[in-house]
C-alpha cells in the first residue's frame, strides 16, 4: 500500500479529481469520499512523513488533516512510529553482532566450506526499512486484527491494550487537550456520541489526560485517557456493536467490557483486580 510506485501512480491517475475531494473547505470535507481518493491519500502518508511531497500536495493534505481527525491519528501516529523507530538506528543498525556470535557463524562457515560474502550497506539501504515498519504496523493493527476482534474478546483486549500503550507514547510526543468540555465535543463531532465525562473523577483518583480517535478500526474508535493515582487507565468505545460483560487478562493488563445500547466499552490498566474494579464500576455510572 504504500510502496513507492504504487503512491506515484496513485497521484498521478487521480490529482485533479479525488486530491481536489480531499481539498474540500473543512466544513464540507468528506474523510476517504470515494476508494479513489482513499489509494491516493494511503499512498501519500509515507512521503508525507518523510518530507518528501512537493508544496502543491503538502498543502492539500495539511488542509483535509485539519478537518478530518481519524487522518490526523493516522498520519501522527507514523510519524511517532517512525522517530521512535529511527531514534533506536544505532541499535537496529549496528555494524557488528557480538564475538560470539561472529565466532559461530565463522566456524559455521568453515565447516560448510561456503565463502565469506559481505555486502555494502548504505545509510539508504539501511533508512528503507523505517517509513515501511511503521506503515506495516498500522496496516496490520488498523484492518487485519479489527476483522478478528468481532468474535474474540482476548484479541480485541490485546489490540486495544497495545493502543492504550501506544496512545500514551504518542501523547507525550504529541500532546493533546485535556479539559472535558473539548473532549466531550471531540465525541460529539467524530463519533456523534452526545456523552458526558463522569463527574468529580478527582474524588476517584482519576485525572483527564485527553481524547483522541484510535487508529484501530480505521480511526472509528474513540480512546480516552486517564490516569488513575498515576497509572494510566484508558477507556475505549465502539460504536454501534454490543458485547456480555467480561474480564481479559493480557499482557500484563486488565480489560474490563461492557455493553450500553449500541456501544461496547472497555477500560484498560495494568493496576490490581481491585483498583481495575473499581474505576470501571466508577466509569460505567457515568458513561452511556
Amino acid at each position: 500500500m504504500f510502496l513507492r510506485g504504487d503512491r506515484r501512480d496513485a497521484l498521478d491517475s487521480h490529482r485533479d479529481r479525488d486530491v481536489a475531494d480531499l481539498a474540500r473547505p473543512p466544513h464540507v470535507v468528506r474523510p476517504f469520499a470515494t476508494p479513489q481518493a482513499r489509494e491516493c491519500l494511503n499512498a501519500l502518508v509515507t512521503p508525507y512523513v518523510d518530507g518528501e511531497i512537493g508544496p502543491r500536495d503538502r498543502q492539500v493534505i495539511d488542509e483535509h488533516l485539519r478537518a478530518c481527525p481519524p487522518c490526523h491519528a493516522r498520519v501522527a501516529a507514523e510519524q511517532a512510529v517512525r522517530s521512535l523507530i529511527r531514534a533506536q538506528k544505532s541499535v537496529l543498525c549496528a555494524d557488528r553482532a557480538s564475538a560470539t556470535l561472529r565466532a559461530r557463524c565463522t566456524g559455521a562457515r568453515l565447516a560448510s566450506g561456503s565463502p565469506s560474502r559481505a555486502a555494502p550497506r548504505t545509510w539508504r539501504s539501511r533508512s528503507m526499512p523505517f517509513a515501511m515498519a511503521a506503515s506495516l504496523i498500522l496496516i496490520v493493527m488498523g484492518a487485519f486484527v479489527y476483522q478478528l476482534t468481532a468474535r474474540s474478546a482476548q484479541v480485541l483486549a490485546a489490540e486495544l491494550t497495545a493502543d492504550h500503550l501506544k496512545c500514551f507514547g504518542i501523547n507525550g510526543i504529541l500532546g493533546t487537550h485535556d479539559e472535558p468540555a473539548a473532549v466531550e465535543r471531540s465525541m460529539v463531532s467524530g463519533f456523534g456520541w452526545h456523552m458526558r465525562l463522569p463527574d468529580a473523577v478527582e474524588r476517584a483518583g482519576l485525572k483527564l489526560i485527553g481524547a483522541r480517535p484510535c487508529l484501530y478500526g480505521e480511526g472509528r474508535v474513540a480512546h480516552i485517557m486517564y490516569r488513575h493515582n498515576g497509572e494510566p487507565v484508558s477507556i475505549f468505545m465502539l460504536p454501534r456493536r454490543t458485547r456480555p460483560e467480561e474480564v481479559v487478562q493480557v499482557m500484563g493488563h486488565e480489560a474490563v467490557i461492557w455493553s450500553a445500547g449500541d456501544r461496547t466499552f472497555v477500560l484498560i490498566s495494568r493496576e490490581p483486580h481491585a483498583e481495575v474494579a473499581r474505576v470501571a464500576s466508577f466509569v460505567q455510572a457515568a458513561l452511556r
